[in-house]
């Protein structure tokens, strides 16, 4: 309850003039109520979040903890919301999950779905446009890419292939093939690959790729095995 400034002297003398009809203008405190319920159901979140991933991704409690340093029981009280999650915590799950601090977290939308793309300028006349906002377990990219000498690479992960516009050669192990536009293909990116236009006109494509695993579902135009 705020004080009476007549009750003293001293704040009497400090009070604010009288306003408009002689009344009393005093400093109100803001007394609304934090909206803890919010944050909470947050929070209660976090635990079935990190289960879900966990599960998904085909791991163990043992095997998470091996990865992230995470005792198997604090993992464990995580997921069942008996411990509370704090940035010590989520950071290595996040890294392990392969997911943003905030996929995690589910925090509230800031009110603007859009992504504002920033294309990427590589090789002389090809584009790479990031369409995923955050690192995550797939990444998808539209490209442009201009005519290029085929050059075999192979690394960890799994790609998926969407000609948009154009021709696409694609080489994969002894494989030699062209896609054409409505066409895709999928393959394991530990085995050498190589793609780019087919002839002389650059060529357009949506690109996905993902770790080992994480494998588009959609097999329209796979790759013969």
């Amino acid at each position: 309850m705020d004080a009476d400034p007549a009750a003293s002297p001293d704040a009497a003398a400090s009070a604010a003039p009288p306003g408009p009809a002689g009344s009393e203008c005093p400093a109100v405190a803001d007394t609304t109520p934090v909206a803890t319920d919010d944050v909470q159901g947050i929070v209660a979140a976090i635990g079935p979040r990190l289960r879900a991933l966990r599960l998904g991704r085909g791991l163990t409690l043992d095997a998470l903890a091996a990865i992230t340093g995470i005792s198997v029981s604090t993992l464990s009280r995580l997921e069942s919301g008996h411990r509370r999650p704090t940035l010590d915590l989520l950071i290595p799950l996040a890294r392990a999950h392969r997911v943003a601090l905030d996929h995690l977290i589910a925090a509230p939308a800031t009110g603007d779905p859009r992504l504002h793309l920033r294309p990427r300028h590589r090789d002389p006349g090809s584009v790479l446009v990031p369409l995923t906002q955050y690192p995550g377990r797939v990444q998808v990219f539209k490209q442009v890419l201009a005519p290029r000498e085929p050059k075999l690479v192979s690394h960890v992960g799994y790609e998926w292939l969407y000609v948009l516009a154009g021709e696409l050669r694609l080489l994969v192990g002894d494989r030699d093939l062209t896609l054409h536009p409505g066409e895709a293909a999928e393959f394991d990116t530990a085995e050498p690959h190589w793609f780019g236009p087919a002839g002389a006109e650059a060529v357009e494509i949506l690109h996905l790729f993902g770790p080992h695993g994480d494998q588009a579902v959609l097999r329209t135009g796979a790759i013969p095995g």
